[in-house]
């Protein structure tokens, strides 16, 4: 009978490895960066190592001098394992796990396990899944020697792990299957956005570098609900919420995935779908943490991100969140794509009100003034009036309701006058 030995779950002890390109770059707030990212995974950061060169060695992605070094620091830490900051080729992987006997990750491989670990809807999972596998199917024996070594760990979580040693073919007609679904999926949320766009509800979505607030937005413009936690990809998911104004106009106000410094474009791919909700949204909330150091990075990462998308010609109100963490007498925070900026902290629920007004300012400006009596039989017309639009004056008259008010340009062309 074979003997049963209780196991316990391995806290991976891990070093980051970073390459400066030239002096002054971010590298070193990249790696502060990675850290978090290796914590949301469940790893603890026990070293750090930076080489300076003009690029990443194509085989070692390090120089043999700081491979040396790195080996070193590994026996001191006791570390299990090293993250890249930048995605390795299929060769700089097996090399340096060769030479470095032990296992061996990178930026991107950290990013799939977080987003294996927060996906919940079934889009969300095929995403996943579908992301893991392709950066997986070029790097299948590397990665199948450093999963081996400690059975396990951050990098082998969600679909993408179950059978690593599967053959290249049969990841082929896996993806082939996973695109299919995808593309049912993307049908079925182009069929909800026709009928949303029949129903002419305009739509905010909430883009922001990750852990910038979005979530916290959403919670308390809607009372959505949505998981708040200080960690990066908290929520993965997109959430679609309605939000009333105080003239009486509806809002969807749509939750995006969080954008994040060197993207995997694995990622961009695979979540593009979700990305193009910023994409048909009548108007862009950029929710940008105020209090972190680096937020004008996050915000240049942010409006690349739109770009690749295709996101260019949308109104933008900037949120500076967090301003509850700043101490006074802070600097001027400007953004000069936006059209309008706000200072806000969405958790202690300051300057929500003035995001509402801007809300329909913006929104006023797509609008069409009407001034006019309606007949009592049209009653259903000033239904559809006060629900799309700006209601500014309603009185009953002799004659009729004289209706003073703002309407979206495809309602006003629905309305017979």
């Amino acid at each position: 009978m074979a003997e049963i030995y209780e196991t316990k779950k391995l806290t991976e002890r891990v070093i980051l490895v970073g390459v400066s390109f030239q002096e002054n770059d971010d590298t070193v707030q990249s790696l502060d960066e990675l850290a978090e990212l290796a914590a949301t995974a469940g790893a603890r950061t026990v070293g750090k190592l930076i080489q300076n060169r003009e690029a990443p060695h194509p085989g070692t992605y390090l120089g043999k001098g700081k491979i040396e070094e790195l080996k070193e620091l590994i026996w001191e830490t006791d570390a299990t394992g090293i993250i890249c900051d930048d995605e390795l080729s299929p060769a700089q992987l097996a090399n340096l796990q060769d030479m470095l006997d032990t296992k061996v990750m990178d930026r991107t491989l950290i990013i799939l396990d977080i987003f294996a670990q927060r996906a919940s809807t079934r889009e969300g999972k095929i995403q996943v899944e579908l992301a893991q596998l392709r950066y997986r199917s070029t790097r299948l024996t590397g990665l199948g020697r450093s999963l081996s070594r400690l059975g396990g760990g951050i990098g082998t979580r969600g679909p993408g792990e179950k059978k690593l040693e599967v053959d290249r073919r049969l990841i082929r007609d896996r993806i082939s299957q996973l695109k299919q679904e995808l593309e049912a999926v993307k049908r079925h949320r182009e069929v909800a956005r026709q009928q949303r766009s029949k129903n002419p509800v305009p739509v905010a979505a909430i883009v922001g570098y990750t852990n910038a607030g979005k979530s916290t937005l959403l919670n308390q413009l809607t009372g959505a609900g949505v998981l708040e936690e200080n960690k990066l990809f908290a929520t993965l998911d997109p959430t679609t919420r309605n939000l009333k104004l105080d003239s009486g106009q509806e809002v969807l106000l749509t939750d995006t995935v969080g954008f994040i410094r060197k993207l995997p474009h694995h990622l961009i791919q695979a979540f593009r779908s979700t990305l193009e909700e910023a994409k048909y949204a009548d108007i862009i909330l950029h929710v940008v943490d105020a209090s972190n150091p680096q937020m004008d990075v996050h915000m240049h990462v942010v409006y690349d991100t739109l770009n690749q998308l295709e996101v260019g010609d949308k109104p933008v109100i900037t949120l500076f969140n967090k301003i509850d963490r700043m101490e006074t007498g802070d600097g001027v925070m400007k953004d000069f794509r936006a059209e309008k900026t706000l200072k806000i902290s969405a958790k202690k629920e300051i300057g929500l009100d003035e995001v509402k007004e801007a809300l329909e300012d913006i929104l006023r400006q797509s609008k069409v003034l009407i001034e006019r009596v309606f007949e009592y039989s049209r009653a259903g017309d000033i239904a559809v009036i006060r629900k799309y639009g700006q209601l500014l004056e309603e009185e009953y008259r002799a004659d009729g309701i004289f209706v003073r008010a703002y309407v979206p340009k495809d309602v006003y062309a629905q309305l017979e006058f």
